[in-house]
């Protein structure tokens, strides 16, 4: 089965699909060995952790697509991957949506922001006319039409300069296009929430980033609403983040830091040195000893 059709199942389920994001091929394994159904290549933590640079459109599609192909070769769920703008016009988006299908991406995420794109919770969001961004679903469509084997996750963020309505009303166009999932980024309220959910049609994903715009509702809530999944983009990265930070203080201090660390045989086993080894025994040149 294609990771595409792994994913095409997992919507199908009347549940909340809770997806942690992932920046790297280690993380994309935990949010795996952790027994997540799957993952998205978050642009905010990718950027971070590749090129050491905010989501200001500073990664190049290559780039991105490298990371992708990185993630998909360690894990074995679906992976969601952040196409950005599509780097480019409609042509551009047709490119950008066979090389993810190639890397063996599930689905592709496009977007209506201006190149370059920020982050949906960070100031200076614009978003390009509504033929623009019809222009860009329905060159991901024509992609997957034509024989990429991906889904097309649109987004929109016209909710910042332009209100819900304006924000639904390109959704919903988005859905008649052909997009699989619909992302209205950065809902301010519940009722948002639910007036998305009530008004448009299909899976839609709910983007939930700790101290950002959109209400933190449980799992429960956001399944009851109606959202098919709920992506946290930043949880990883800032956990990660603040664990490094607190690890180099005690290094630096000359503190005991045992205590903040994973022992040598746990990092060993999650980065999957025990499951070489034993594939190894087969081979008399590779074995262990």
């Amino acid at each position: 089965m294609s990771q595409a059709d792994k994913l095409r199942q997992l919507l199908a389920q009347d549940k909340l699909h809770v997806m942690p994001c992932c920046f790297d091929a280690l993380s994309a394994k935990l949010i795996e060995q952790a027994g997540f159904d799957l993952t998205f290549m978050s642009g905010f933590a990718t950027s971070a952790s590749r090129i050491g640079a905010p989501d200001l459109g500073l990664m190049s599609y290559g780039e991105v697509l490298d990371q992708a192909r990185n993630i998909v070769e360690g894990t074995s769920i679906p992976l969601i991957a952040d196409g950005d703008t599509g780097y480019g016009n409609a042509m551009n988006v047709k490119r950008t949506v066979a090389g993810f299908a190639k890397a063996g991406a599930a689905c592709v995420m496009i977007e209506d922001q201006l190149a370059p794109k920020r982050c949906g919770h960070t100031p200076g969001k614009a978003v390009v006319s509504r033929d623009e961004a019809f222009d860009r679903i329905r060159a991901a469509v024509d992609a997957r039409e034509e024989g990429a084997d991906i889904l097309i996750m649109a987004r929109t963020d016209a909710r910042h300069d332009h209100g819900l309505g304006e924000a639904i009303e390109r959704a919903a166009r988005f859905k008649e296009l052909g997009a699989d999932i619909l992302f209205v980024e950065a809902p301010k309220t519940r009722e948002e929430m639910i007036q998305i959910c009530r008004e448009l049609p299909g899976p839609k994903m709910a983007n939930i980033v700790e101290g950002g715009e959109t209400p933190e509702l449980s799992h429960q809530e956001l399944h009851n609403i109606g959202y098919a999944i709920a992506a946290y983009p930043l949880t990883l990265l800032a956990a990660a983040m603040k664990a490094m930070c607190d690890a180099l203080a005690a290094l630096k201090d000359d503190e005991p830091r045992t205590h903040l660390l994973s022992n040598f045989g746990e990092l060993r086993e999650k980065i999957g040195f025990e499951t070489y080894y034993a594939a190894s025994e087969r081979y008399s040149t590779s074995r262990r000893y």
